[in-house]
């Protein structure tokens, strides 16, 4: 956090002054650029997608391996999102199922 504020000179002030351990300092810098390296979900719209969204299918999809069709205007509620941007976690007919976010619209 310190270093986002780095060009505050207080944060800086911390930051020369603090002493950290090599491999606590790897660790935090290593989550900082896993944060910043995550690019957002988007739907078909251009709308970002967050966690626990409410999405509508604008599509009909066949669903692979579970042998039903995700109808048109079918409600998926509290989605999740995937380390793949273009992908989204929802329950559709009780199953849950990996859907592709450009065929998606935010509800």
């Amino acid at each position: 956090m310190l270093n986002q504020l780095s060009s505050e000179p207080w944060a800086q002030d911390l930051l020369d002054m603090m002493y950290l351990e090599d491999d606590v300092k790897e660790w935090a810098e290593a989550g900082l650029s896993d944060e910043e390296d995550s690019t957002p979900t988007f739907d078909s719209n251009g709308s970002r997608l967050e966690p626990g969204d409410t999405v509508t299918l604008i599509k009909d999809l066949d669903v692979k391996g579970a042998g039903f069709t995700a109808k048109r205007g079918t409600t998926v509620k509290n989605i999740s999102l995937t380390s793949n941007p273009e992908h989204i976690e929802g329950r559709v007919n009780g199953v849950r199922i990996v859907l592709v976010s450009k065929f998606l619209k935010k509800a």
